[in-house]
């Protein structure tokens, strides 16, 4: 079994190996005009990201904005392409666990929009969205609502989850940019806990989700 396991090590470094060769191979070949078109098509794309992030700052990226009425979420729709909404009562403790969490990742991830929607402001969407289970949080996509986290339970069914157990299964959602493991909840590793996120038509927010499981 060491023997094979060796070997198989030895193989996969040796493959390692040949890429890296194949690389450092073909940038000797490269020509000064194409580093030129390189460092050219790079500082381009430099300035198409910083662009980015200026227009994300100009939205209200960077920051979890409390909003006064639903009407706000509609006008967001038409900014910014990803939003993270978290649909909240005060009365409701968990849902000040959820904004913990949001406050972190608002910070961390400037490509999303992310926001909370106090439900008693918010008969409409809440109506159409189905929302019975507090704390839910809706992935919103170019104005359409791509999934759901219901409650807790796709971070682990108890209140200690941690940040970044949220952040991958928004990265699971599609509405951030995740750079870990999609496959692995940081949290469940030795779990190996498979969760069922997606399967539902998308609908846009004015027209609703389907039934949704409640939550106990």
């Amino acid at each position: 079994m060491d023997q094979v396991f060796e070997q198989k090590l030895m193989q996969a470094a040796q493959a390692v190996e040949e890429q890296v060769d194949a690389e450092l191979n073909r940038l000797e070949k490269l020509s000064d005009d194409d580093i030129e078109k390189m460092r050219a098509q790079r500082l381009e794309s430099m300035k198409q990201e910083h662009k980015k992030r200026q227009e994300w700052l100009a939205n209200g990226h960077g920051e979890y904005e409390d909003l006064p009425s639903e009407k706000e979420l509609f006008d967001i729709t038409k900014k910014s392409e990803r939003i993270v909404c978290h649909f909240y009562r005060d009365s409701t403790m968990r849902c000040k666990i959820v904004d913990k969490h949001l406050e972190i990742l608002a910070r961390k991830h400037i490509e999303t929009k992310f926001v909370k929607l106090n439900v008693d402001r918010a008969p409409f969407i809440t109506e159409r969205l189905h929302i019975k289970t507090l704390p839910t949080i809706a992935l919103l996509i170019d104005n359409i609502v791509k999934d759901k986290i219901i409650g807790f339970t796709d971070l682990g069914n108890h209140d200690e989850f941690s940040t970044e157990i949220l952040e991958w299964r928004l990265g699971r959602g599609g509405v951030i940019d995740y750079k870990g493991d999609l496959n692995s909840p940081p949290d469940e590793n030795e779990k190996k806990k498979t969760i069922n996120l997606f399967g539902k038509k998308p609908k846009t927010i004015r027209d609703g989700m389907g039934d949704d499981e409640d939550d106990d």
